[in-house]
């Protein structure tokens, strides 16, 4: 067993643009080092050039694909000398899991959403090979977190040992002082075209509220053409800015009044783990609206830091806008208590001296 600390943090498409949590959280690791290994490398603003690639070129993948066993990858891995593998998503899991062990090192898997949610309910023989995988993985696993009660509570019914998995909020960077920028958006929301998101609902929501609000949409996926149809069919006041850096993501917080979060099942089972988006305008002391769905609630508290309406409920959701974008002192009152719901419960440099105690956990 080396006698450094050193995490190999794995997520095999290295890294895609959306998962800022996975690079944030390891980047604040004080006590454990951490290197940064995948499969394939991904040219988004998070790739690095030091990150370790087990196959560049691609050859040797589809093997672990299919089998979940490498030995090119089992020697990327044991290159690195970690003394313990942190891997982010079941399916992720389970391809490093089998490397993992015959390196002899522990396995630390997180579970964020759609692996417990809507991969182990697909239908055919798609979705027996992963419900098996999944239970392999958390057989191999020496620790399973889940970012929200509702996950834990997923990954127990699709096989793992309770007593295995521990809920651990993936913290966020907050700021020591918060800067006053000019209200140019009513409602902000920021997140993927996929489904379980719920912009249907918001769109639907915008159009019930006069004066129409200034929204704007910050994201991309597979439905934003259909969305960006559908706010000129109710013609909103909407303006959709397709993907944007972080930096730009913490520019548009701060000139927003509100964030909207109406998250939801999707018709394929996917669900959400906990919405970084929620956390980060939290921070800043912005007011959240969002609904009852997984681990939201965690984040929110009805009535104290946000406002919160059944999921898939487009007209509740439009009352609990119309009532903050009408009150001022709301808002203020409830973006405060909010950021210091945030602070207490999810910052980044806390919540990852509690991971570092959950990997001396595993480790020992």
């Amino acid at each position: 067993m080396p006698t450094e600390r050193r995490v190999a943090i794995w997520r095999s498409a290295m890294l895609p643009g959306s998962e800022t949590f996975i690079r944030n959280q390891g980047d604040a690791l004080t006590r454990w080092t951490p290197t940064y290994v995948g499969a394939t490398r991904i040219d988004s603003v998070l790739s690095r050039p030091d990150d370790v690639i087990a196959f560049p070129e691609g050859k040797g993948f589809l093997r672990l694909r299919l089998t979940g066993t490498s030995p090119l990858l089992q020697k990327t891995l044991s290159a690195v000398r970690p003394a313990l593998v942190h891997a982010h998503f079941g399916g992720d899991g389970w391809l490093v899991s089998h490397s993992a062990g015959q390196l002899g090192v522990p396995l630390v898997v997180t579970l964020h959403g759609h692996d417990v949610t809507r991969q182990p309910a697909s239908s055919g023989a798609k979705g027996v090979r992963y419900r098996r995988n999944l239970q392999t993985v958390f057989r191999r696993a020496s620790l399973v977190i889940a970012v929200s009660g509702e996950i834990r509570k997923q990954a127990i019914r699709w096989g793992a040992d309770p007593s295995k998995v521990k809920v651990h909020h993936i913290g966020i960077e907050v700021p020591e002082a918060v800067a006053e920028l000019p209200k140019k958006w009513d409602v902000l929301f920021i997140g993927r075209f996929v489904a379980k998101k719920g912009i249907d609902d918001l769109l639907t929501a915008l159009a019930a509220i006069e004066p129409r609000p200034r929204a704007l949409i910050v994201g991309d996926g597979e439905l934003m053409p259909a969305m960006r149809a559908r706010a000129e069919e109710l013609g909103l006041e909407v303006t959709f800015t397709g993907s944007q850096s972080p930096d730009e993501v913490r520019r548009h917080l701060l000139e927003s009044r509100i964030l909207a979060c109406p998250s939801k099942t999707a018709p394929d089972g996917d669900t959400e783990g906990l919405p970084t988006t929620i956390l980060e305008a939290a921070a800043l002391g912005l007011p959240v609206v969002a609904t009852r769905h997984s681990g939201i609630p965690e984040a929110v508290v009805d009535g104290e830091t946000g406002l919160l309406s059944p999921e898939a409920d487009p007209a509740a959701l439009a009352v609990s806008i119309e009532r903050l974008l009408g009150d001022e002192d709301l808002q203020r009152r409830l973006g405060a208590q909010a950021r210091k719901h945030v602070m207490a419960n999810f910052d980044l440099v806390e919540q990852t001296r509690r991971l570092e105690l959950l990997y001396d956990e595993a480790l020992g």
